[in-house]
This record gives C-alpha cells, structure tokens and sequence, in this order.
C-alpha cells in the first residue's frame, strides 16, 4: 500500500486528489496539508511514501518543506513530488535540489498522476522530458558556469560517468541497461554506486548534478536514439 500525503492550499484541489486516490487499491491517503507547515508536521507523524507538494503555499512555501523533510531523521524514505503550474513555477530547479524526487503538472490527467505516484513510490526520479527541456535544462545550464564543475566527478568511474549521462537524460534502469549492453542488475548498480559517491538522495538529484557539472547539455534531454 502506498501512503500518501496530499499538500495544497486550496482545499477543492486536495479533495480532487484524495476522490481520486481512494479509487485505487493500492494508494492511500493518510492526510492533507494546507501548508508547508503542516506537511512538515504530518509527514513526522504518518510517514507517508509519497508527498504531493504543491509549491506556492502561506507561510512555509513548498520548497522549504520539502528541504526539511528530506533532513529529517526518520524520513528519508518519503517522497516528495512536486506539483507546478509549468508556465510559472520557476522553482521546480530548486524544489530538486532540496530533496524532491520530481514534479507534476497540476493539469495532469488522473493516469498520468496514478503513475507518478507510484514510479516516485518505487524509488525513480520522474522527470518527463517535456518538462525537463522547460525547467530544469534552461535553469541548470544557466547555474552550471558559476556553480559547479568537472571536479565534482572525479570520484566516479568511466561506466559511472556514462550512466549518470544517461540517468540524467531521463532513461530508466533497463533502458540504461540496453544501452550500455548491461544487465538491469548492474545498471542498477552503477546508479547507487554513483548515488553513494555523490551524495545523492535520489535520482532526481542525479540529474541536477548531471546538469550543473556540464555532464550532459540542454539539447541531450530526450532518450538517446
């Protein structure tokens, strides 16, 4: 069962959320927030898998949130997916880097979020290319010049080099594992191993630092053909 804890400030938008979800067998809704405060607070308390955070809140804002909950002993399990507006939210680079796993439009269809939730409740970054391209590409080559550089690889093998490339441009573990002519297993491998060296909470968090070192660019967010 997939816990989740619904994060909005607007109270018609998180009862469309829990209408939906309580459809499903295997999601439940364990609480609603209507601010970042409260998320904080309810996220100690019930633990959820899954966190849907909207960003634009009174008081404690999403991304502040979201970076609390990722320091908090005991939580490094939830998951926080972020919800934006894509034309506006032009934070969602940041919401990354504090901890979020990935984002959603809040326009998003009931299947397109089902699946969200439960590829962030298994462990992947969601990051649709589409999305990608719009946000995180344009900011983190704007910041990679002044903020990062080749240095910070330099504890990543050849083959962790290459896959953190590929993690970055949007490719799951067996799509990884065809590419580079790998096993799933060791793919997977590659990825923690890269995760661990990092210090990467998740593989959100890959493809800001793909992004920043200047590993792969702007125009290389679409799967490799």
């Amino acid at each position: 069962m997939i816990k989740v804890l619904v994060v909005d400030d607007q109270a018609l938008v998180r009862s469309g959320f829990k209408v939906l979800l309580d459809l499903e067998d295997d999601i439940q809704v364990v609480g609603e927030a209507a601010s970042g405060g409260e998320a904080v607070t309810l996220a100690r308390a019930t633990r959820p898998d899954v966190i849907l955070m909207d960003i634009r809140m009174p008081g404690l804002d999403g991304i502040s949130a979201t970076r609390q909950i990722a320091a908090t002993p005991g939580l490094e399990r939830v998951r926080v997916l972020i919800l934006t507006t894509y034309d506006t939210d032009v934070y969602v680079f940041d919401a990354l880097q504090a901890g979020a796993s990935g984002f959603l439009l809040k326009d998003s269809g009931p299947t397109e979020l089902l699946h969200g939730i439960r590829v962030v409740a298994a462990g992947e970054a969601l990051l649709a290319p589409r999305i990608t391209r719009r946000l995180i590409s344009h900011f983190a080559a704007a910041r990679s010049t002044h903020q990062a550089s080749q240095q910070r690889l330099a504890v990543l093998t050849q083959r962790e080099r290459e896959v953190l490339a590929l993690v970055g441009r949007g490719l799951s573990n067996d799509e990884i594992a065809s590419h580079l002519t790998l096993s799933p297993a060791t793919a997977r491998t590659h990825v923690s191993r890269a995760m661990a060296k990092l210090n990467a909470r998740d593989r959100a968090q890959l493809v800001v630092i793909a992004y920043r070192t200047g590993l792969i660019s702007p125009d290389e967010t679409d799967h490799p053909g």
